[in-house]
């Protein structure tokens, strides 16, 4: 073969497959600057409707993967690469490690919810996931916890969603509910107006709010009283800590009876008659 016709070769080969290589170069370069602006408006609509930054940057970097994707396929059509089979083997792939990884995804998903549809924020007193603390962070696959006792729980963002909330934070204000047993023989007058008084005394008690002092049974060993002030949600726990202690010792100041456990025991006659006799 003479050089003349390999130098044919080589022009004949160029021609055909030069523009497909630039073209294909030009729609990959094209492609992904296109992507990259049409994730910033996508970011600053997320961000313009308030979401969450964690949710706006983690969104943005999967629209972003998925518009790559469909750029490099678009590049390699332009080669006459059969992107048929290729689209199938992503497909395939995605189906697989979907799969091998439901249980992170599970979390991703109840991530994502949780951020978007807020049943509490970072700083709130929640009861979620077989656990209950502050909530310190709000990630897309967890949630940390600081519990009283100042040790850190993080759960995973599935177990929060698969069951009850409860935010003890998410209001402004709390009913503390307690229940006073005194004794049968005790004035009942007399224990609702010395309970009442202690309520009135405590100036963190919400006095603009109805409080229900009234006997709600009639117990084996005692008379219960209920006793249901409101409080700030901040103040819950002192309140409560202190109208117990208070409770007590006025109590025993006013000789109010707060009775132990106890059962009566009848003996029948008869019955008394037949151990004597036994005996």
């Amino acid at each position: 073969m003479t050089s003349e016709e390999i130098t044919d070769i080589v022009i004949q080969y160029a021609s055909l497959y030069g523009l497909k290589i630039v073209t294909a170069i030009a729609i990959f370069i094209i492609g992904k600057w296109i992507a990259k602006k049409l994730v910033g408006v996508a970011k600053n609509l997320m961000t313009k409707a308030k979401i969450d930054e964690t949710l706006v940057s983690f969104g943005g970097n999967i629209l972003y993967s998925l518009a790559l994707v469909f750029v490099v396929i678009a590049a390699l059509s332009q080669l006459g690469i059969e992107t048929t089979s290729l689209a199938a083997i992503i497909a395939a792939a995605g189906l697989a490690i979907g799969l091998s990884l439901q249980d992170s995804l599970s979390n991703l998903a109840s991530g994502v919810m949780i951020i978007l549809f807020r049943p509490f924020k970072i700083g709130d007193f929640v009861e979620a996931g077989g656990t209950a603390g502050t909530v310190e962070a709000i990630s897309i696959f967890t949630t940390e916890f600081r519990t009283a006792d100042n040790r850190l729980i993080i759960v995973p963002n599935g177990s929060i969603t698969s069951g009850n909330i409860t935010n003890a934070s998410a209001k402004p204000e709390r009913r503390i509910d307690l229940v006073i047993g005194v004794g049968y023989n005790d004035d009942l007058k007399k224990v609702k107006d010395v309970l009442a008084k202690i309520v009135s005394e405590d100036e963190r008690i919400l006095q603009d709010k109805d409080v229900t002092i009234a006997v709600a049974e009639l117990a084996d060993s005692s008379v219960n009283l209920v006793v249901r002030p409101w409080v700030a949600s901040a103040d819950y726990w002192s309140v409560r800590f202190d109208l117990i202690e208070k409770i007590k010792t006025t109590f025993d100041a006013e000789n109010i009876s707060i009775p132990y456990p106890q059962r009566d025991l009848h003996i029948v006659g008869s019955d008394t008659a037949t151990l004597k006799k036994a005996a």
